[in-house]
């Protein structure tokens, strides 16, 4: 039997962002889509698609008839070096960063302002101008381990930050590392995380477990098996597992992992037990299928919450 949709936390009012006047309501029930608008060209799965303004706001206009309500805008890739992906992201200064996203969110926020844009980075500057351009969230994939500027930024224009765990710099993700509990381990970093950004003044915060940073296989697979884990920080999760390495390992093997091009049905798969786990928020490439299947999924846990009640 299917465990019941977890319970709304005792302090509920965390779970309903305001996205700078904005709410986003992230209880149990609801899970909203983010969709993934690279401006980079070596990010793993979409780089270089997106460089031109232009394609990226026709991007995030199909990402938003396609079901999306947040837009994740990035412009330094992530990409981890290693095997599964080479020699790894390039750094790029926060000058360069500015160039790629700010005219984005710009445009983005001109012509479509139903959409809820997120900015994606660590760097202090680049959330503050992004946020002026229009942004509503600020998306820290380093947790503030590398500086606070991303959470004065927030503060500053009341907006939402998420908090990833990861590990090492951006780009030069560790791939080996001896957890005791990889569960307790990234719960208490994000509760180090979120203490960081509550002290630099940030109200809302979302806390995302960094699928795939730092962690093997197993451990990705065991931080999804125990998403419910992280609500117990009393604020909503964030999970970004499109396409991941982890997935294509299932699908195919260590040594010769399912192609990129081909992990959507996995990522579902995971999608689903992050959402019954407590997720609120899914970081995906893929949103017109992802957002189908989050509709049936959410209304079936309704339908099932609703029983429940009865009892």
């Amino acid at each position: 039997m299917s465990p019941p949709p977890p319970a709304r936390p005792a302090d509920a009012a965390r779970f309903v962002l305001d996205c700078r006047g904005r709410a986003l309501d992230c209880g149990p029930g609801r899970a909203h889509v983010m969709g993934i608008l690279n401006v980079t060209p070596d990010s793993f799965s979409d780089g270089g698609r997106h460089l031109d303004p232009s394609a990226a706001l026709h991007r995030a206009e199909a990402m938003l008839e396609e079901g999306a309500v947040l837009i994740d805008v990035g412009g330094e890739s992530t990409r981890p070096r290693g095997k599964a992906y080479g020699a790894g992201a390039a750094a790029v200064d926060a000058d360069e960063e500015k160039r790629r996203v700010l005219p984005v969110i710009e445009a983005i926020a001109a012509r479509l302002p139903e959409a809820l844009l997120s900015v994606h980075t660590y760097e202090g500057g680049v959330a503050e101008a992004a946020l002026a351009a229009g942004a509503h969230l600020v998306n820290d994939v380093t947790g503030l381990r590398l500086g606070e500027g991303t959470a004065r930024a927030a503060a500053h224009y009341g907006a939402p930050l998420v908090v990833m765990h990861s590990l090492g710099q951006p780009g030069e993700m560790p791939h080996a590392h001896a957890y005791r509990d990889v569960v307790r381990d990234v719960k208490a970093s994000l509760a180090a995380a979120v203490a960081k950004a509550e002290a630099a003044g940030v109200r809302d915060v979302v806390v995302d477990p960094g699928f795939g940073f730092g962690k093997t296989a197993r451990e990705n697979l065991r931080l999804l098996a125990h998403t419910d884990a992280f609500l117990g920080l009393g604020r909503p999760v964030l999970v970004g597992i499109s396409r991941k390495s982890t997935i294509g390992a299932v699908l195919g093997s260590a040594k010769a992992p399912a192609h990129v091009d081909e992990r959507l049905f996995g990522t579902l798969g995971a999608t689903a037990a992050a959402v019954l786990g407590g997720a609120a928020i899914v970081r995906t490439h893929d949103v017109g299928a992802t957002a189908e299947f989050l509709r049936v999924l959410t209304a079936t846990m309704a339908e099932r919450a609703e029983t429940e009640a009865v009892r």
